[in-house]
């Protein structure tokens, strides 16, 4: 064993390592992204296959392949990549494993980084399946290995659900050396075509026996030591409080400081519900028995309070519950050290700390999300804009680092749903709002995940529309990971790249153009010619992540020749241009030298100068001024 500082992701990835994990797959999204790149990392022999699979769906199918094979599989997702699973998950379910398999979704309170604040707990109860909700690094690393465990035993698929600052937060402890590591044995696959072949008398059986589980299982989570049901203050104490996850290590804390501030006889007994289904309920009718009110602090919905008021109709117990439902608690939104200390002092009738008034902290600068000086996507969406210009359009957008693109000078971001559905929705506008042309822009990683039913649904059904994929040769928005286009796998295989352009061809769209969107003039013309074109067709603007690359070059102003029009600033917004005592001027931490502010220039007034070994820059190439 060794001491380690690691994050929560890291803890996660090595129990799994630790649990001797198999197959791992997933498909990346915050906050879940660093699990299986932790894995990947510490898998030096290459005993355990780790894949980024082309999306959540194709990542849950072939993790339940290798636990059909008795192995001990691991996909993993964020929560509204569980939509994209939920599929094969809900049938999953029924059929069950052979060997341990854990689903893992990280849910994103706030949301943070997300479309939603959707709760996996609840939908743990919709697809019957085991769920696990750990409190802290420390417990997420031992518990991941009970999940398998629990998986194994009772031949289902479990939920492991951390959240954001489970996944995100650090934390010693103490973890097995890799020398320890076992992988577990998988027998292979036996043919039984009455258990893996779903058929509805299998499902009507399968059902039943699912609702027996469960039945068992709220005994056994009863049992389950993550379980707690314990007494903080006065054993006589009426008041109770329930809660879960991160706000358990929250609610520790606050009573902590309650202790200290003279009130360890008002503190409550508690309930820490590790296992939010099947729900511990011999667990919670013993810590309901005796109290007057609980009060349940949670994220994000009232799970703990819904159980606990269906426990007290079926038990015949006269207790008050409190939470979400009661408005004691707010319905939406994260919660904090300091939210869960105010509500929990509320609850028990503790006056706030005198020493934990602190002083207002100054306001800070609010950054608005900007895409990056010199990112591609600019241009790109520039380009558009330009050829476009007094045209009646639809730009429908996608979910990646170009969703920026919706903020002004830009303002080329019209919709945006979910992966790939930009392209649905352009078909949609286009069929029933005659006369606008529809874009829908999508990135190279989510053309592969989402995007191709859409592309084929439009060719199928006649759709005029024009497809733009960004194509920045990465996965940027999630710390760029590779994918079927980048030509290697995530452990550091050279394979055969999957060619946007042959798959478009191959689906039927007659019209596709590649062009980089750096070279503006051309961009410009490529997107007149190709949206011109009936039917759907297809625009792909190729140029790297700019923290792919080394920096082309770095722009400068002609302060002669600058008229202060500011166009380059109110034309593209670039976050490398900035106006210094009355002066536009371009900094140079952040300039890569794409060259767009100096095509866009009236005046001539920037220039692009290559740096050694950055390349040769296209601005250099065709000169400035130009006026697309």
């Amino acid at each position: 064993m060794q001491k380690a500082y690691l994050m929560g992701n890291e803890a996660i990835g090595l129990g799994a390592l630790a649990a001797g994990v198999n197959f791992v797959s997933g498909y990346p999204g915050t906050p879940s992204t660093e699990v299986l790149e932790t894995i990947a990392r510490e898998n030096r022999d290459g005993r355990v296959h780790v894949e980024w699979s082309t999306n959540e769906k194709t990542g849950l199918e072939a993790a339940a392949g290798a636990a059909y094979a008795g192995a001990r599989s691991l996909v993993t997702m964020k929560q509204v990549g569980l939509n994209v699973a939920a599929d094969p998950l809900m049938s999953l379910a029924y059929l069950g494993v052979a060997g341990g398999m854990v689903v893992l979704v990280a849910d994103d309170p706030g949301p943070i980084s997300s479309q939603t604040e959707q709760d996996t707990r609840t939908f743990a109860r919709f697809a019957k399946v085991p769920c696990f909700d750990p409190t802290g690094v420390a417990e997420a690393y031992e518990m991941i290995q009970e999940a398998f465990e629990f998986s194994e035993k009772y031949h289902t698929p479990v939920f492991f659900r951390p959240t954001t600052r489970v996944d995100h937060g650090y934390a010693s402890l103490t973890v097995k050396e890799p020398a320890e590591y076992t992988v577990h044995e998988a027998k292979g696959f036996a043919r039984d075509p009455g258990r893996w072949v779903i058929f509805p008398r299998l499902s009507r059986r399968a059902h039943a026996a699912i609702e027996q589980r469960n039945a068992e299982l709220t005994q056994v989570f009863s049992r389950y030591e993550r379980n707690v049901e314990l007494t903080a203050g006065d054993v006589h104490c009426r008041k109770g409080i329930a809660s879960h996850g991160v706000s358990w290590t929250y609610l520790e804390e606050t009573l902590r400081e309650f202790a200290v501030a003279g009130h360890a006889q008002r503190l409550p007994r508690l309930l820490k519900v590790a296992t939010p289904f099947p729900f511990p309920e011999q667990k919670a009718v013993a810590f309901l028995r005796g109290l007057d009110e609980v009060l349940c602090i949670e994220e994000l919905d009232p799970v703990i309070e819904r159980e606990l008021t269906y426990l007290c109709g079926k038990y015949h117990l006269s207790v008050r519950i409190r939470g979400k439902l009661t408005g004691d608690v707010p319905a939406a939104g994260e919660n904090t050290r300091d939210s869960v200390y105010e509500e929990a002092a509320a609850f028990l009738g503790i006056a706030p700390h005198p020493q934990r008034a602190l002083p207002e902290p100054p306001v800070a600068v609010v950054r608005p999300p900007v895409l990056c000086a010199g990112c591609p996507h600019r241009a790109s969406f520039y380009a558009v804009k330009q050829a476009m210009k007094g045209q009646k359009c639809l730009f429908a957008g996608d979910i990646g680092c170009y969703t920026l693109g919706n903020a002004m000078p830009l303002d080329m971001v019209d919709t945006c749903l979910c992966m790939g559905a930009g392209l649905g929705i352009a078909q949609g506008i286009g069929a029933v709002d005659a006369g606008t042309k529809c874009f829908a822009f999508v990135g190279d990683s989510t053309f592969f995940a989402a995007a191709i039913p859409g592309a084929v649904n439009g060719v199928y059904n006649q759709a005029d529309m024009t497809l733009v994929v960004l194509d920045n040769s990465t996965t940027a928005m999630t710390g760029h990971q590779p994918h079927p286009g980048t030509g290697r796998t995530m452990m550091g295989e050279v394979v055969e790249k999957v060619s946007i352009e042959e798959t478009l061809a191959g689906i039927g769209v007659r019209t596709v153009r590649t062009v980089d969107p750096l070279d503006l003039p051309r961009a410009v013309e490529a997107v007149r010619e190709v949206a011109a074109q009936p039917g759907v067709k297809a625009l792909i603007f190729r140029s790297p992540c700019i923290a792919l690359v080394k920096p082309l070059g770095r722009a400068a102003v002609d302060q002669e020749k600058c008229r202060k029009c500011k166009k380059c600033i109110r034309e593209i917004g670039c976050p490398g241009i900035v106006v210094e005592e009355g002066k536009v001027v371009i900094d140079m931490s952040q300039c890569t030298g794409c060259g767009i502010c100096a095509e866009i220039c009236p005046f001539d007034a920037i220039e692009v100068t290559r740096l050694p070994g950055g390349g040769e820059p296209k601005r250099a190439q065709q000169g400035k001024g130009g006026r697309a």
